[in-house]
């Protein structure tokens, strides 16, 4: 029976992750598998892998056949690798313990470069916010300024409208005085009264 290492679609429309399954050439993608070794959740930056490494290894040896993405997956988790190494083992080319050493070294390389991303891809996203906040109170100041710059004539049309209210308020006051005050006689007519008046009384 020939034996593939594939990926089998889970989760909802729009957000896809897989299982890592071994299973048969012949049994549809989403069917029947002979074990599961693993999920794949491309969502996430960078993408999640959780790996059953010595089951992987072990169908790898046995001579299961990975699909190409699976591979890609498998060699980014050191799989292959291991594989590589332990071949090296069987022909006498080194022993086990060179082997073992050369694999941590590749994982911690492998550790630090992801950390790097991790770091850069988290860099990025405090620079981007960074922008967008500033951007944001930038809009925010011209929007107040704006505003108060709205308020401050809207402020000073009420007062010129109060203002022309108590000069209107003030001329009405003084034409209804008007009418109602006595004309006063002129100060000559009043000296030429009292004259005629005085030869009169003596």
């Amino acid at each position: 029976m020939a034996t593939k290492m594939r990926l089998q679609r889970r989760g909802r429309k729009g957000y896809a992750f897989y299982s890592i399954v071994i299973a048969d050439v012949k049994a549809p993608r989403d069917g029947k598998f002979t074990e599961k070794i693993g999920t794949y959740d491309p969502n996430l930056n960078p993408a999640k892998v959780d790996l059953k490494f010595d089951r992987a290894l072990y169908w790898l040896e046995v001579g299961a056949q990975p699909t190409d993405t699976v591979r890609n997956i498998l060699s980014r988790e050191g799989v292959l690798l291991m594989k590589h190494l332990k071949g090296g083992v069987k022909k006498g080319a080194f022993d086990e313990a060179t082997a073992q050493a050369k694999f941590d070294a590749w994982k911690k390389e492998k550790e630090e470069k992801l950390n790097k991303v991790s770091t850069g891809i988290a860099d990025a996203k405090k620079a981007a916010a960074a922008t967008k906040l500033e951007a944001e109170k930038k809009i925010n100041a011209e929007i107040a300024k704006k505003v108060a710059e709205k308020k401050a004539a809207i402020e000073a049309a009420k007062v010129a409208e109060l203002k022309a209210a108590a000069a209107e308020a003030e001329a009405a006051i003084e034409a209804q005085n008007a009418p109602n005050e006595a004309p006063e006689a002129p100060a000559e007519e009043n000296a030429a009264e009292q004259a005629a008046e005085a030869p009169a009384e003596a």
